[in-house]
């Protein structure tokens, strides 16, 4: 007879999310998974196969939490600058309720140029991010509430290099009030 799970795969994915994004992939043992998730490493292995693929797991699950945040946010904007002001404080971890920075962040920078899967997630998600950054620099430029004097390409690539750099201080001691005056000069730096 076989034994049915004693967990829910969505909560125990979302323990390991939490680990990875606070630790690291390399930093991060199977022996910390399994004590962290408070599952078996038989049934470790059995729902999710290895480490690795824990992790893209992992990866993916943090990639729609913060995209769900994120659309969540701009709907309620009522202008293209709190928009970005929410997609900033998100990306800061105002709310205080997740680790700091970017899991995308984190493992681009401990693992892409190494492991062609991770490499293609964070790509893919800050593609995606810059596209969402430019829909709302076309948003604010058509409103006049942002220049038009530079493509909106070109600004949310700017936009999303700055986020980037929050996400990385974020992870640091600097001082949330020195994140805050960035965020707030790179949206300046965009009105008309």
């Amino acid at each position: 007879m076989a034994r049915s799970k004693e967990f829910e795969e969505n909560e125990v994915l979302e323990k390991a999310m939490k680990l990875f994004w606070e630790q690291g992939y390399e930093k991060t043992s199977m022996n910390d998974l399994v004590e962290h998730m408070g599952i078996h490493r038989r049934s470790l292995y059995d729902t999710f196969t290895d480490k690795h693929t824990l992790f893209l797991k992992a990866m993916n699950r943090f990639g729609d939490r913060f995209n769900g945040r994120m659309a969540t946010a701009i709907k309620q904007a009522e202008t293209a600058s709190l928009a970005l002001r929410s997609i900033y404080d998100l990306s800061m971890n105002v709310e205080g309720d997740t680790p700091p920075g970017c899991i995308f962040v984190n493992s681009a920078v401990e693992l892409a140029n190494r492991d062609p899967e991770v490499d293609a997630r964070a790509t893919q998600a800050f593609e995606n991010t810059e596209h969402l950054l430019k829909d709302i620099v076309v948003w604010g430029q058509q409103n006049g509430e942002f220049t038009k004097n530079v493509e909106a390409d070109d600004l949310a690539e700017l936009l999303h290099n700055t986020l980037v750099g929050l996400r990385v201080m974020a992870r640091t001691s600097a001082a949330k009030e020195k994140l805050q005056r960035i965020a707030n000069l790179s949206i300046s730096l965009l009105q008309d």
